[in-house]
């Protein structure tokens, strides 16, 4: 991923002498030892494997459920956190700062934002300035420097955010967010862990895990989201049944995005595939690092493309019960990833020497859609 940034070139130049983050204290993810087994409809295939089961860590484990609890209702501890002070013209441009790069790095995302209220448009390119700049300490132009000092540096930074202490105008966006909508600082912290992952780990045992790295990165981006998206007064479907829609939406995010970009990441000495299922198919670390296209390949890429269409297809409720105004943008995402599986299909599972990708016309073409989509709260028939 592209970037202008270079925080991880910086130095974090705000005086910590009191060890003190506030109210929001420093936690580490706890350990994660259960496992959810969730069966899913499964097509036969010419393998001597004809099921793989979707089987991710407990929500319980994730404590998911307290992150929903805090976030659906506002604490004392939240109404009583000092709101930063923050001179109007100065906000002003810190969002349209955000807004900017929204627009100019996630264009089909940003267009579907247009519709929401002002106050949510800004909220939202706050929160995803936040996470790109997140995301590019370890993937952006000046990852060569990453080091876990800088992750804690930037950890430090998140503490500061939410008790009203930015350190730049991107950072105030994100503060003054943060104080006007019921964001849990968790998923930010856990984003956080991702990107520790990402320093420390290049193979994947099993799908547990790579659930976990997928939950880290992309499924803690719908649980920020909610909040600011808004759940209509008139739904039906619990609060926790839209979180976990949410969360689902981002891991078939992220997993499509590990199916996109097998070849890229073999390049780095990175294979984001459960190694007990490579195993399965008869496929071998060095078969991945030859990036030679078999039939063994193939069927196990069409498996793995059946488990991310399963969590796409889990999140679609969930997109339906959002306010009527925040539904677009997520629609455009849903749709948008379905769309670059199709497009490792139309390359006959080659994703080892080309990247499946969307052009800008498809692109455009599929807002319409996304849009009318997003006009119901009924169900919709599975893609």
């Amino acid at each position: 991923m592209s970037s202008t940034y270079s925080v991880a070139a910086k130095a974090y130049l705000r005086d910590h002498s009191n060890g003190s983050v506030g109210m929001f204290q420093k936690w580490r993810p706890s350990v994660i030892r259960a496992e959810a087994t969730v069966a899913v409809p499964t097509r036969k295939i010419a393998t001597k494997f004809t099921e793989l089961s979707v089987q991710s860590i407990s929500h319980s484990d994730l404590h998911i459920n307290e992150i929903v609890k805090r976030q659906t209702k506002r604490s004392f501890e939240y109404q009583s956190c000092r709101k930063p002070q923050f001179d109007p013209a100065f906000l002003e441009e810190a969002y349209e700062q955000c807004k900017n790069l929204c627009s100019e790095y996630a264009k089909t995302f940003y267009l579907g934002t247009l519709l929401m209220t002002k106050e949510r448009q800004k909220a939202i390119w706050a929160i995803y300035v936040w996470c790109r700049r997140t995301d590019e300490l370890v993937d952006g132009p000046n990852a060569a420097y990453m080091s876990s000092s800088v992750l804690d540096r930037w950890e430090e930074r998140l503490y500061d955010i939410f008790n009203g202490r930015p350190f730049d105008m991107l950072d105030a966006a994100l503060s003054d967010t943060v104080h006007n909508f019921p964001l849990d600082i968790k998923p930010f912290g856990d984003m956080i862990e991702g990107m520790r992952m990402d320093t420390r780990k290049t193979r994947y045992k099993n799908f547990q895990e790579i659930y976990l790295y997928c939950y880290y990165v992309a499924g803690t981006v719908g649980l920020m989201s909610v909040p600011v998206m808004g759940i209509p007064p008139e739904s039906t479907v619990p609060a926790q049944s839209i979180y976990d829609a949410a969360l689902y939406l981002g891991i078939g995010n992220q997993l499509t995005n590990i199916l996109r970009d097998v070849g890229e990441d073999t390049l780095r000495g990175r294979i984001y595939l459960p190694q007990d299922e490579l195993e399965q198919f008869g496929i071998t670390e060095e078969d991945v690092f030859s990036r030679k296209v078999s039939d063994k390949w193939r069927e196990f890429m069409k498996m793995q493309i059946t488990r991310a269409r399963y969590y796409f297809n889990q999140a679609e409720e969930g997109a339906s019960q959002l306010d009527k105004d925040s539904r677009w943008p997520v629609w455009s995402s849903l749709m948008l990833y379905r769309e670059i599986l199709d497009a490792i299909e139309d390359n006959d599972y080659d994703n080892l020497t080309k990247r499946a990708y969307v052009g800008r016309t498809k692109k455009l073409l599929m807002l319409p859609l996304a849009y009318t989509r997003s006009l119901s709260m009924s169900n919709f028939a599975l893609l």
